[in-house]
């Protein structure tokens, strides 16, 4: 007999509490139960149910044995229901919170790629900074910047990594001279990005070891990218920004990258989603194709390792 059918019926006999109960709710006879628990009794070699005219209970083996073949039976089931999703298109809506910058530049695209390839799929997508809370907002993906905090009700998968770049204007450095190495940044004047909390330090590789922490002396303080971008551009200080969101400024020589021999920090990118049994088809295809794509969407933004 089939053995995933025999522990199916074996689970539902004592879920139900009798064979009877369990051949009524799988459209099986009485002695076609008794057959399936038997044949797994057979091929272990010890009783699973200890049997009377009254009643029946589980034996030790029995117990141990019951909650294995639950766990292998939903298994099954998740493995078939994602074959299923394989063959399915996605629909429904989306409800995704990216970051301003990174999500318009970065990530929309891919998305709205996603939606173009599936039209029974609907985006809602919401460009914010804010930290927001995926259960409470209702939404069924975050992608994020950075560490994310340790929290077990969510999954996080890296998807992609964004190089960090300290640049200037053309007229600063002609001014104040050009920094040869990391440590000579204390004796520039920096724009700093503050969303929430101190200002972070500006991170550099340093030989495999942790980054290396530098916080440069600032005159502004600023919560969006562009606008620090657009600061540094007229000349005020150096930044540190993501290389995709300068890229075109540095080939138009609006603004020159600093140390352009030394790798950029990578900063990682996160996509987070709330724990669950089966992740919704719609909300897989969306993490794959980022992790897919956002590496060759914008400049040095690498692959995942």
């Amino acid at each position: 007999m089939d053995r995933l059918t025999s522990m199916a019926v074996f689970v539902r006999v004592v879920e139900l509490g009798s064979f009877a109960a369990a051949g009524n709710a799988l459209d099986l006879s009485g002695p076609m139960v008794g057959k399936h628990i038997r044949a797994l009794e057979e091929r272990l070699g010890v009783r699973l149910i200890s049997r009377t005219t009254r009643r029946q209970s589980l034996t030790g083996i029995g117990n141990a044995y019951y909650e294995r073949c639950r766990a292998i039976l939903a298994e099954v089931e998740l493995s078939e229901a994602l074959a299923a999703d394989h063959m399915a298109e996605p629909r429904g809506k989306l409800r995704v919170t990216v970051p301003v910058h990174f999500g318009r530049h970065c990530v929309a695209p891919v998305l709205l790629e996603l939606a173009r390839q599936y039209p029974a799929l609907e985006l809602d997508i919401s460009f914010n900074d804010r930290l927001s809370d995926l259960a409470e907002d209702g939404f069924d993906l975050a992608i994020r910047t950075g560490v994310p905090a340790d929290d077990t009700n969510l999954v996080a998968r890296r998807v992609a990594r964004q190089t960090m770049v300290v640049c200037a204007a053309p007229g600063y450095l002609l001014e104040h001279g050009q920094p040869q190495r990391i440590e000579d940044l204390s004796e520039h004047q920096a724009i700093a990005y503050r969303r929430s909390g101190p200002v972070a330090p500006w991170l550099f590789p340093h030989d495999g070891q942790a980054p290396l922490e530098i916080l440069p002396r600032y005159r502004l303080c600023l919560d969006d990218l562009d606008a620090i971008a657009d600061a540094a551009t007229t000349g005020i200080g150096l930044a540190w920004l993501p290389y995709w969101l300068v890229h075109e400024r540095i080939l138009a020589n609006t603004l020159v990258q600093v140390f352009p021999q030394q790798p950029g920090h990578l900063y990682d990118v996160y996509a987070l989603w709330l724990q669950t049994p089966r992740l919704p088809l719609r909300v897989r295809l969306a993490v794959d194709a980022l992790a897919a794509q956002l590496p060759g969407s914008a400049p040095l933004i690498r692959d995942v390792e």
